[in-house]
């Protein structure tokens, strides 16, 4: 392993962190609500009265941020190394991942670590060491990947 230190970039990554952080912070601060995304989008499919607007919010701000940095910036350029399928069955992976941990990496790591949340930071060592587990098995064992 190395760093491409050509293409590190360690300023719009502590941006993108402060506001990761601030929007999490302002979340709770004015609705109570911790900013797992799963739980927002979640509570979507068992719609009450009163907390639709902001559940609506969050996702569509997430999506439309790209389109804002794109008239500041130009985007920056990205690769998916992996077919329809593998990111289908990652993706319904991740969702079940979430179900069982009762929680998402931005509710446990973000919102629950800064709480001081045991749950949370239990939740977040599981989520790493899986990580850790997976790419290790597709890239050493499996032969699959990019080195």
């Amino acid at each position: 392993m190395s760093i491409d230190w050509l293409d590190f970039s360690p300023l719009p990554a502590f941006v993108g962190g402060l506001l990761i952080g601030s929007a999490a912070a302002c979340l709770v601060l004015f609705t109570g609500r911790i900013a797992g995304i799963s739980g927002i989008l979640g509570g979507l499919f068992r719609p009450q009265s009163g907390v639709i607007g902001w559940r609506l919010a969050f996702p569509a701000g997430l999506i439309a941020a790209p389109a804002v940095y794109r008239g500041l910036a130009a985007l920056p350029e990205f690769r998916i190394d992996a077919g329809w399928g593998v990111l289908l069955t990652s993706g319904l992976l991740v969702g079940l991942g979430t179900r069982y941990g009762a929680g998402c990496t931005s509710g446990h790591g973000v919102c629950g670590l800064s709480r001081l949340s045991w749950r949370s930071l239990i939740a977040v060592i599981t989520f790493m060491l899986a990580g850790f587990l997976t790419v290790f098995l597709v890239r050493h064992l499996l032969g699959g990947g990019t080195p």
